[in-house]
C-alpha cells in the first residue's frame, strides 16, 4: 500500500482515553427491615470521569451468607466494616486487587445455597495468589462466564 493510500485510511481524530486507575465500588441497596444487597461495579478513571459497569448484584440473602469477605475486603482497602450498613448512599471505593477477589467471591458463591459450600468456595478463593484471582476473574466476565464460573466453583468445592 503507498503512502498516500494509507494515510487516507488513518482516522484524523485519535478516540479519546479516560486517564486514571482501574478499581472498583461497592453499592449498598437497601433491602427490607435492616437489610442490604450489593452492587459491585468496576470503574475506570477518576473522579471527575469515571467509567463503570456492574459486575455482580447480590441480593440480602446472598450479602448474609459472605458478609465475612466483604468485610475482609473493606479493611484491606483501609475502610471499617462498619461504613458498611443499610443507611449507606455514597459507593465505598475499594483497591483493583481487594475488588477482584471480592467480585469473584460474589460471582463465585452467587448461585450456591448450601452454607458451608459457600465458605469452601470462599476459603479457596482467598488462599489464591492475586495473580490467580485475575486469572479466574478475567475467565469468569468474560464470553464463556457462566462456564468458568461453574468450573471455579467445582474445582474450589469438590462437587
Amino acid at each position: 500500500m503507498s503512502a498516500s493510500k494509507h494515510a487516507a485510511t488513518v482516522p484524523s481524530q485519535r478516540l479519546t482515553v479516560v486517564t486514571g486507575v482501574r478499581g472498583f465500588r461497592l453499592i449498598v441497596r437497601p433491602g427490607r427491615g435492616e437489610t442490604y444487597g450489593l452492587t459491585i461495579e468496576e470503574t475506570y478513571g477518576e473522579v471527575g470521569s469515571i467509567l463503570a459497569t456492574a459486575v455482580v448484584n447480590l441480593t440480602p440473602q446472598q450479602t448474609g451468607r459472605v458478609i465475612d469477605a466483604l468485610f475482609a475486603a473493606m479493611r484491606r482497602s483501609g475502610h471499617q466494616p462498619s461504613v458498611l450498613t443499610f443507611t449507606r448512599k455514597a459507593p465505598i471505593r475499594l483497591s483493583e486487587p481487594d475488588g477482584v477477589r471480592l467480585a469473584l467471591i460474589l460471582m463465585a458463591t452467587q448461585p450456591i445455597a448450601k452454607h458451608e459450600r459457600v465458605r469452601v468456595v470462599v476459603a479457596g478463593i482467598n488462599a489464591m495468589s492475586t495473580e490467580e484471582t485475575y486469572y479466574w476473574y478475567s475467565k469468569c466476565i468474560g464470553i464463556d462466564a457462566s462456564r468458568a464460573r461453574k468450573a471455579l466453583r467445582t474445582l474450589l468445592s469438590d462437587d
